[in-house]
């Protein structure tokens, strides 16, 4: 009997109505991602206005919902892998919109520490979006496809630096906090109608279910599937048994790789967490895992640290000595141009990683933009003019961002269906380490008038966070993702 395997469905169906409508869904969770983590540019300092908190308190804001971030991106992950991606969707949406909303009304300032920390757990979440959508795109143009993914997240910043000029100015921090809820309450009336990965369900032994969404995806593309029986192959080449008895025409070939994975689907269920860590640091992904949580430490520590550096870098050159050139000026409006321009920045380094990740291959584009960025950020050792600083940090921003997303598109690929989420959350969320460190050695050094220190230190960790892209072991381009 003839049999295909997802992959090949995919390939065979290619991008259609449907994929259209999972990546609409999808790009709407990294919209609602972005706008809460750009919210905490503004939140802050009129947070700060209005309860006369400290600096220390006002700073201590952010980091919550880092935190939260971090233990949300591990935990989400294992819930993806153990109980279905769609699962994942809907309590993570449900926790973001509504403890986003609650923070509005908030009535002092531990209250609001508390409802922003869980929705760091909400926002967490994240990376489950970005798995779930490309388990649904043919390994062909899955480079491409992820990259216009990452346009939502460009989307997502600029709306919101949109939302709180408007409403800052005219209304206050609470409806701002309401209006940043809403791109998540927006996803949850179409809930009902997003399908489960078949990857996952494949995963799960869970073969006529895995069949009936793929049916449902080849009604919307107007395409057929291939001829035979879903089969899953696991992580290995699947060996078949012919049976010489007389069987069932469903049953005359029996895939070992599937009764293996039963038992493996028993005892992960057993000991879930350790059998997943022990899965992640197997011989075969060892090497994969460790360069990845630290190349995802790597991009998120100078992800951050651009933008850091973007708003407060010429500042530093005119005035070293004075404390008053950290603080964020809202009322002239700095901020908000600041915030347009870095975020629309990232535009080029999506396009170019767009198109080098399908012909250039995973590893050589992340390696190469991670050499630019770092490149771009070297004559910054020195004290530049503001036009020339600028041209230079908008070089760094657009292949840091473009490097960032190609390592969000390539994590996924790494890993098996049963890990996917466990390890690339994994990876996040010692990523958002990365983002809770930068700003403390950054500002540090630079209200310290140390900014050839501050500067070296990102390029070191984009050298190395380069070569860890080389060691990488394997190439996805054109992989199957099981």
């Amino acid at each position: 009997m003839e049999t295909y395997t997802t992959d090949d469905a995919l390939t065979i169906m290619g991008f259609g109505k449907f994929q259209a409508l999972v990546l609409a869904y999808a790009g709407m969770g990294w919209v609602a991602e972005a706008m809460e983590v750009m919210l905490l540019s503004f939140l802050g300092p009129v947070v700060r206005e209005e309860w006369n908190v400290s600096p220390q308190d006002e700073s201590l804001l952010s980091s919550v919902v880092f935190a939260g971030m971090l233990i949300g991106a591990f935990t989400w992950g294992f819930i993806s892998d153990r109980y279905g991606r769609r699962t994942v969707l809907l309590l993570s949406t449900l926790l973001t919109s509504g403890l986003g909303f609650l923070s509005a009304l908030s009535p002092n300032y531990l209250c609001l520490l508390a409802l922003r920390f869980f929705v760091g757990i909400g926002v967490g979440s994240g990376h489950v979006f970005a798995s779930w959508f490309l388990e649904f795109v043919p390994a062909g143009n899955r480079g491409t496809w992820m990259v216009i993914f990452s346009f939502f997240w460009t989307i997502g910043t600029v709306l919101e630096a949109s939302l709180a000029w408007v409403v800052l100015s005219a209304l206050s921090w609470r409806w701002l906090l309401a209006l940043s809820a809403l791109p998540c309450f927006i996803l949850l009336p179409f809930f009902r109608i997003t399908p489960e990965s078949p990857r996952y369900l494949c995963a799960q032994n869970r073969m006529s279910d895995a069949t009936a969404v793929l049916e449902r995806m080849a009604n919307a593309n107007q395409a057929a599937l291939p001829q035979g029986v879903l089969t899953y192959h696991g992580e290995t080449k699947t060996d078949y048994i012919t049976h010489t008895t007389p069987d069932p025409e469903d049953e005359q070939l029996i895939p070992i790789r599937e009764k293996e994975h039963t038992v493996e689907d028993a005892i992960c269920s057993k000991y879930g967490v350790i059998a997943a860590f022990r899965k992640l640091l197997s011989h075969n992904l060892l090497r994969s895992t460790l360069l990845l949580w630290f190349v995802f430490y790597a991009s998120s520590f100078a992800y951050y640290g651009i933008a850091l550096l973007t708003s407060q870098l010429s500042d530093v050159n005119r005035s070293c000595s004075s404390d008053l050139i950290f603080e964020l000026q809202l009322k002239d409006g700095n901020l908000y141009k600041d915030t347009f321009i870095t975020s629309l920045a990232e535009a080029p380094g999506l396009i170019l990683s767009a198109l080098l990740v399908d012909w250039f291959g995973r590893k050589a584009t992340m390696c190469c933009l991670m050499f630019a960025c770092c490149a771009f950020l070297g004559p910054l050792v020195l004290h530049q003019n503001e036009l020339f600083t600028t041209t230079l940090l908008f070089g760094a921003r657009a292949c840091g961002t473009g490097g960032t997303t190609v390592l969000c598109l390539y994590a996924p690929e790494v890993y098996p269906t049963s890990v996917r989420s466990t390890g690339v959350g994994i990876a996040t969320a010692i990523g958002k380490i990365g983002g809770v460190v930068c700003p403390l050695v950054a500002v540090g050094m630079l209200r310290s008038c140390h900014q050839m220190a501050a500067v070296l230190v990102f390029e070191l960790v984009l050298l190395l966070a380069g070569v860890a892209c080389i060691l990488f072991p394997v190439e996805t381009k054109g992989r199957e993702m099981d």
